[in-house]
């Protein structure tokens, strides 16, 4: 199949087609005298491959990595993407019945307490530990890991509730009084896991925006969150030093 046939059929864009081309991460098993590409079946299923990875919010990079890899296996891959997309689901499902909950609530139907608002969302996960690993050490997580576990109910409200009230105050300079109050209490809350110091404290908020997996699930709390926080972050650490 040629490009175009690929990009109508699949529903994305010939160029990024063409930027996977270049990066190479997906290059047509063909290509003509005339420049035209030339996709085969195996290069439409690697092209499933890296839409599924994509979807479960891995780095191109990542994918990548992944596909490169001597010991990729696609069916070992497939059964790893299934049980992550049904735990996805799972927490796709919790989440919009909150929303219709909150709908209600906002109606004055029903009543919800703090915790019912924030059901589905879940920090107790880290999905990026392997990123953590390779840049602080398998001690350094392997005791954040063991903090998180002994977290109770209220920390992990907490994180929410932070999340929630930066977000409503990201409209105001980073350097704000109000700002810098809610760093300081995400700065705190997060030394309840780990030991961060200025320049660590700085070094996450820098990952929260190099990396578009944080910034995608911080930015679910409002548009842009993930960039206050980081400045904010920045400006915090710099006072403690």
């Amino acid at each position: 199949m040629k490009v175009k046939e690929v990009a109508d059929l699949i529903g994305i864009s010939v160029r990024t087609l063409h930027y996977y081309d270049e990066i190479g991460l997906l290059s047509p098993d063909k290509t003509t005298e005339a420049g035209y590409r030339i996709y085969s079946e195996k290069n439409l299923e690697t092209l499933q491959q890296i839409l599924f990875f994509k979807e479960l919010g891995f780095s191109l990079k990542k994918i990548k990595e992944i596909l490169d890899s001597p010991t990729f296996e696609r069916q070992e891959a497939l059964k790893l993407q299934h049980k992550m997309l049904l735990e996805k689901r799972s927490r796709l499902d919790k989440m919009i019945q909150t929303i219709e909950k909150t709908i209600k609530h906002g109606k004055g139907e029903i009543q919800m307490s703090i915790k019912d608002k924030f059901e589905g969302f879940d920090f107790s996960k880290n999905p990026y530990e392997e990123e953590a690993r390779k840049r602080w050490g398998d001690k350094a997580v392997d005791e954040a890991n063991e903090k998180a576990k002994n977290m109770t109910l209220t920390d992990q409200e907490r994180f929410n509730e932070i999340f929630c009230k930066l977000a409503s105050l990201r409209h105001l300079s980073p350097a704000s009084k109000e700002a810098q109050e809610g760093i300081k209490e995400w700065n705190q809350l997060l030394n309840k896991m780990g030991n961060y110091s200025p320049e660590a404290f700085k070094g996450l908020g820098q990952m929260y925006v190099d990396d578009e997996r944080f910034t995608r699930n911080i930015d679910k709390f409002g548009d842009g969150l993930a960039l206050f926080m980081r400045d904010a972050m920045e400006i915090y650490a710099d006072t403690q030093k």
